[in-house]
């Protein structure tokens, strides 16, 4: 199973891609904060502080992520610094909302693709990429030239537009959405997003339409599909219950769906109530019942 985008490339769909995505950065309306600064002059910063070009926190083989992922080389991230969605409970803190990074080129996130791959990566996992779609697809042309033929990965807050992600189709192999809150006021407290629910459930439809549910080589590794991330939190703050029963009913109950318990205080956890301490054993086995009571059987 080749990736997508080789195809898109060959058919002259990515270019045309990157310029349609170019030209929303001089009035952003890329994710749902529609800041509508001109981000293509590098003094007007929106919610996301990046201008015209992508920041690079850092890049590297990780193995801390999902099994089919990660294999025997480890999965290739590129995590992008700052963040359309910015929770105030970040375990990256310093990267999304200090600005611990670089400025990139698209030649120079297309040279980190390439190193990537290089290195024997099964996959280039972008990490925190809603904000920088463009100059995703502006380095991919350069990237694919060069012989980049490894899926992507495209690995999010949830906090999506759909107008944005149709951009992506026949681009993105692997989308690895979180879908933190089923609350409006969770969202609002944490992100400043209220409408985080709504949006992430269009998201994740137009995703699965796009890719299905996670295909597996015969090696076990992803090549194709969706890949929901779900942070528990304390006194049920993020609405597990009730985001297995979406995911069951109206994405697939197919759904790989990596149920994670390693919630800790971060950043300025502390300014919410309830957020300053790690979850309970019974909270994490509670959610693990709510998935499987909701019909969702592939739980990493």
């Amino acid at each position: 199973m080749k990736p997508a985008y080789i195809e898109t490339h060959r058919q002259g769909l990515l270019r045309e891609k990157a310029e349609t995505a170019r030209k929303a950065l001089s009035k952003c309306c890329l994710c749902p904060r529609k800041c509508g600064v001109d981000r293509l002059k590098n003094d007007a910063k929106g919610v996301c502080q990046t201008g015209a070009s992508a920041v690079v926190a850092s890049y590297h083989p990780h193995f801390g992520e999902e099994g089919p992922l990660v294999g025997r080389n480890g999965s290739g991230t590129i995590f992008f610094t700052h963040c359309n969605l910015n929770c105030c409970f970040c375990q990256n803190f310093d990267i999304s909302h200090g600005g611990a990074g670089r400025k990139a080129s698209s030649a120079e996130l297309a040279a980190m693709m390439i190193e990537l791959q290089h290195t024997g990566c099964h996959n280039i996992n972008f990490v925190s990429p809603s904000h920088v779609v463009p100059q995703i697809l502006s380095a991919l042309e350069i990237a694919v030239e060069k012989g980049l033929e490894i899926p992507l990965i495209y690995n999010t807050g949830g906090y999506d537009r759909v107008n944005t992600l149709k951009l992506l189709e026949g681009v993105i192999d692997i989308y690895m959405p979180d879908f933190k809150f089923w609350r409006s006021d969770t969202a609002l407290m944490t992100c400043q997003a209220p409408d985080y629910p709504d949006v992430c459930c269009a998201a994740l439809k137009e995703m699965h339409s796009q890719v299905g549910d996670l295909v597996v080589d015969d090696r076990g590794i992803a090549r194709q599909g969706l890949l929901v991330r779900h942070l528990v939190m304390p006194q049920n703050l993020a609405g597990t219950r009730e985001i297995m029963h979406f995911i069951a009913t109206n994405i697939s109950r197919q759904t790989y769906v990596n149920i994670m318990g390693q919630y800790r205080p971060c950043g300025r956890a502390d300014e919410i109530d309830g957020l300053n301490r790690r979850i309970s054993l019974l909270e994490f086995r509670q959610a693990v019942r709510d998935a499987g009571e909701a019909g969702l059987t592939r739980l990493d």
